[in-house]
């Protein structure tokens, strides 16, 4: 198209989740632009983890509303996201990380999440395949689990398009035409397309979209790295999602295997997609002391992602101050997945200048020229 409404650059679940509330609110040419096809950034890559167990209100106030749209995805979209709830199990060897994770417990108890911290053998009947030498306890949300990224983009992509949305693929945005602060157009390979709106979903790609319109939005890609495994014998079908909170180790059933990841203290910034021996080394490493019944399972595959990393490990979702109009919702630093629907809920209000279900101001990309940073501990 010669023009839109608003342009989305970015097709992962973030931007698809976008298109779909803006035109089913009645926004008119809603153009979506995704350089590949949709979900082929990081969504697709992810580990497809759903929860609203956080230690900051305003994630766990996503997490949670997010969870309602997942928990009711077929229903609402006609799409199976084959989602599993059972749970999000987070390991814990030290004083500090539980009293911590005590806090938080007690945090999302009081917005309506079931939680609790349990005793190593509690997580051991949870999740079988763990060795507990170590742990002190563990935290436990029942609610939360995990589901299918791809059906998820799937879902959204049809039925924004059925609202009216265009969503276009194999088409790259190259830069923003801005004059006096104010955008007139994004180019694309394809050409230009005049709009005065345009939403940032770019994901690990977001800093220089940003810089496009004149705006500072720190993400930084980070390599992260995923197996799955052969099948696995004894394996339980409600197995949780267990983390192991200071290795990062963590696992969850895929099909009749395991799907196995964790984050590589060692690892610089950069999009790099090519496996790295080693982070195989330390993920060994941690696998053989939290969960040595996987030592001998066989590799089916495998593959690395990126995540979409700000200094304090929490989202940017605004509007810039400085280029009219530029929104933005990006950096989730490996929650996006899980936080899009909610999102997206959030893109639609700030684009109508209606006020969203949560204040958003926390998570304002001015926040780190202040110093207001908002840091998240149950990250992985």
């Amino acid at each position: 198209p010669d023009h839109a409404a608003t342009v989305i650059i970015g097709g992962g679940v973030v931007g698809v989740a976008t298109a779909y509330e803006l035109a089913k609110a009645g926004v008119k040419n809603v153009v979506l632009i995704e350089r590949d096809s949709l979900g082929a950034g990081s969504t697709c890559k992810a580990a497809g983890g759903v929860r609203a167990q956080f230690s900051d209100e305003l994630n766990v106030q996503l997490g949670a509303r997010s969870l309602e749209t997942f928990e009711n995805f077929e229903r609402i979209f006609g799409c199976d996201i084959d989602l599993h709830r059972v749970g999000y199990l987070f390991l814990l060897d030290s004083t500090a990380s539980v009293r911590a994770f005590e806090q938080s417990a007690r945090l999302q108890n009081s917005l309506g999440i079931p939680s609790e911290i349990i005793t190593p053998a509690e997580a051991k009947k949870l999740s079988p395949l763990i060795q507990t030498d170590g742990l002190i306890a563990a935290a436990w949300t029942p609610r939360d689990g995990h589901c299918t990224p791809e059906a998820v983009v799937a879902g959204y992509a049809t039925a924004a398009r059925r609202a009216g949305a265009e969503l276009i693929t194999g088409c790259a945005a190259t830069g923003i035409d801005i004059s006096a602060a104010t955008i007139n157009a994004v180019h694309t390979t394809a050409g230009p397309i005049k709009t005065d709106t345009v939403i940032c979903a770019a994901g690990a790609w977001s800093q220089q979209v940003g810089a496009w319109a004149g705006v500072q939005l720190p993400v930084e890609p980070v390599r992260r790295q995923i197996l799955i495994t052969a099948p696995v014998p004894g394996r339980r079908d409600d197995t949780p999602f267990t983390i192991d909170q200071s290795s990062t180790l963590y696992f969850h059933n895929e099909g009749r295997g395991l799907l196995m990841g964790m984050s590589f203290a060692a690892e610089t910034p950069g999009f790099k997609l090519t496996r790295s021996a080693a982070w195989l080394d330390s993920f060994a490493d941690a696998l053989a002391h939290r969960a040595p019944a996987l030592n001998d399972v066989g590799i089916a595959s495998g593959w690395a992602g990126l995540y979409e990393n700000t200094p304090d490990h929490n989202a940017l979702i605004g509007e810039a101050q400085s280029a009219s109009r530029l929104l933005y919702a990006t950096g989730f630093s490996g929650h996006g997945f899980l936080q899009a629907p909610a999102v997206a809920e959030v893109m639609r209000d700030l684009y109508l200048r209606n006020r969203p279900f949560v204040d958003m101001g926390a998570l304002d990309a001015r926040r780190f020229q202040s110093a207001q940073t908002r840091p998240e501990f149950n990250i992985v």
